[in-house]
């Protein structure tokens, strides 16, 4: 069944700084910061949340339908979309508008700083979402604020289970909008900053959480796997060992494509995520958020 991938298509612009930030920038400064940093190697690349949750499930051959919307400058996106085989009949082209920019810097210790330009985004509202019955699934990624608001209540008026990941998103919102939020989804994927942050501003826990409708909360700890909470327990999923550290740029996006193809094929929300590591610890050894390949040969047990 195809998963509807509510979120932004943006392009990346990824360079590297060959230090650390936190020996550049001092901790009782903060108040006046000024800072450069030099970043000898430059990339542009395929990015936004939609855009690379829907590749990395095209590459384990799920099928996405992408919800999103792009500016005058974005044909080749388009293009590339429909290069894996997925349809772009839910992609709008702004035209006024620039598609979604995001510029970022990472340190050796893979520590990023990002600035992001919504552009095109900003107008994802427009398109609401598809009332097809074939869609089952669907998740609301990081997109334009009103686009969220409003896609989260057509997928709970249409009863399409969903998944909430408010990413970066998340301080655009009050305690009660995420609580809204809460109640309209069946998962939510939150990584552990953001669920210190989502806790802090609903004053619930992740304990209480699962308790509620949720079907599962979903914690993910980087290199260290993720928690899934379900019913008020939690149970931890180890990490894959990466051969090798490139970029994280997508890996989060990378993991959440990996539990949409597990909930897809009805498996339950652990293996589901046990893919989803697999998927980050791939995607992990490549630049860019969309640069990575499956092996079908290369997938583990719970993939197939």
């Amino acid at each position: 069944m195809p998963a509807l991938i509510c979120g932004s298509l943006a392009f990346d612009t990824i360079t590297t700084f060959p230090g650390r930030f936190a020996e550049q920038i001092l901790a009782d400064q903060v108040h006046i910061l000024n800072v450069s940093f030099l970043v000898p190697t430059l990339r542009r690349e395929f990015g936004g949340c939609a855009g690379n949750i829907a590749y990395s499930l095209a590459q384990l051959g799920g099928e996405a339908l992408v919800m999103a919307t792009l500016g005058n400058d974005g044909q080749s996106y388009v293009e590339r979309i429909r290069s894996w085989g997925a349809s772009t009949e839910y992609v709008r082209v702004i035209e006024d508008s620039y598609t979604a920019q995001a510029m970022i810097i990472t340190d050796i210790d893979n520590n990023q700083i990002t600035a992001f330009h919504p552009g095109a985004m900003q107008q994802a509202h427009v398109t609401a979402v598809p009332r097809r019955k074939d869609i089952e699934l669907a998740i609301i990624a990081p997109d334009g604020r009103d686009a969220m608001i409003q896609h989260a209540q057509q997928l709970a008026d249409a009863r399409i289970p969903f998944v909430f990941d408010p990413g970066q998103g998340l301080p655009m919102f009050s305690g009660e909008e995420l609580k809204d939020f809460i109640a309209k989804a069946t998962w939510v994927a939150v990584n552990d900053y953001e669920a210190r942050m989502l806790c802090e501003r609903t004053g619930l826990t992740l304990e209480s959480l699962s308790k509620s409708h949720l079907k599962g909360v979903i914690v993910t700890l980087g290199a260290d796997g993720c928690d899934v909470w379900e019913q008020g327990a939690r149970t931890h999923v180890p990490g894959v060992k990466a051969e090798a550290v490139v970029d994280p740029t997508g890996c989060g996006d990378a993991f959440r494509a990996g539990v949409l193809f597990g909930l897809s094929r009805r498996s339950s929300l652990h293996d589901s995520c046990s893919v989803g590591n697999e998927l980050g610890a791939v995607k992990i050894q490549s630049r860019g958020g969309q640069n990575h390949r499956v092996s079908l040969k290369a997938q583990p047990r719970t993939m197939l």
